[in-house]
């Protein structure tokens, strides 16, 4: 009778081993590749390793156990596996937690529709790009971006196209931004790229490869009778860099805005970067 007691409390640890394996899976599919990811592979590893020796001290040990003294050992083990299932169940509630409070995070400084940051995230940014820009002297620049024609989009196709091109846009500028830069939509078919510690001549060559890469791209719509159709797009831009006259967020908006409005008047699909003349325009 102590011996099948003493199989059965260890069998029960290795239940308890085989739950808190499945809730390591489920964690390990939540982790990206990496580091972090490997060293709980490694902890898989080592449960299998307990399940083996569990169901090994069955086979060694069966039929020796004859005494209530002999319990203990099984006892401990399952109070031992009952320890790795609320390990393993803690570090995958606190995972989902985690990824709950990062998600809810991102949606509040994201776009829904472009999937790039919000105005709200942009405004919070650039100001502290320029205080940082001022405090240790780098370069700050901004490309305001604007679709061009994108009310005959909306007149002609319907804004459900119109939210695709914003759409396509966002991911575009993405794919076209170095890694310091960041994208937010400011407004309507308008968006605006931080250009970080970059003067403004090399911003407007980021800027330019932009124009580019948007021109050259075709926005696929699907008709009402099932067939898609290509839409082309373009973008006008307005380039400035934080100075001396322009040294806060709101002059450095209005001098790109300006340069961006000059774009549109020469015939749009263009940069532009602020001048000396756009920039006094601006700060008056």
């Amino acid at each position: 009778m102590i011996a099948y007691l003493s199989a059965a409390l260890v069998l029960i640890g290795v239940a308890i081993h085989v739950a808190a394996l499945a809730s390591a899976r489920r964690l390990i599919a939540l982790i990206p590749t990496g580091p972090l990811r490997n060293k709980w592979f490694a902890m898989t590893g080592l449960i299998v390793i307990f399940i083996a020796g569990f169901l090994g001290y069955i086979v060694v040990l069966w039929g020796r156990q004859t005494e209530w003294r002999d319990l203990p050992i099984p006892g401990i083990f399952v109070f031992g596996a009952m320890f790795v299932l609320l390990t393993m169940r803690l570090a995958l509630q606190t995972a989902v937690d985690l990824l709950h409070i990062s998600k809810l995070e991102a949606e509040n400084v994201t776009d829904p529709l472009s999937q790039v940051y919000n105005r709200r995230y942009l405004e919070r940014r650039l100001e502290e790009e320029v205080v940082r820009s001022k405090r240790y002297a780098l370069d700050l620049s901004v490309l305001l971006l604007d679709i061009d024609h994108f009310k005959r989009v909306n007149d002609t196709y319907g804004h459900q196209t119109g939210d695709a091109v914003l759409s396509t846009l966002g991911g575009l500028i993405k794919t076209g931004l170095r890694e310091p830069d960041v994208v937010a939509r400011y407004g309507g078919e308008e968006f605006l790229v931080i250009c970080v510690s970059t003067a403004v001549a090399e911003a407007a060559s980021v800027g330019e490869r932009l124009r580019h890469l948007v021109e050259s791209h075709q926005v696929e719509i699907a008709e009402d009778s099932g067939r898609r159709k290509s839409v082309q797009i373009s973008v006008s831009i307005g380039a400035a860099g934080l100075s001396g006259s322009l040294d806060s967020k709101d002059k450095l908006i209005q001098a790109a805005d300006k340069a961006l409005y000059r774009a549109k008047r020469e015939g749009r699909n263009r940069v532009v970067t602020a001048t000396a003349e756009i920039m006094r325009t601006a700060v008056a």
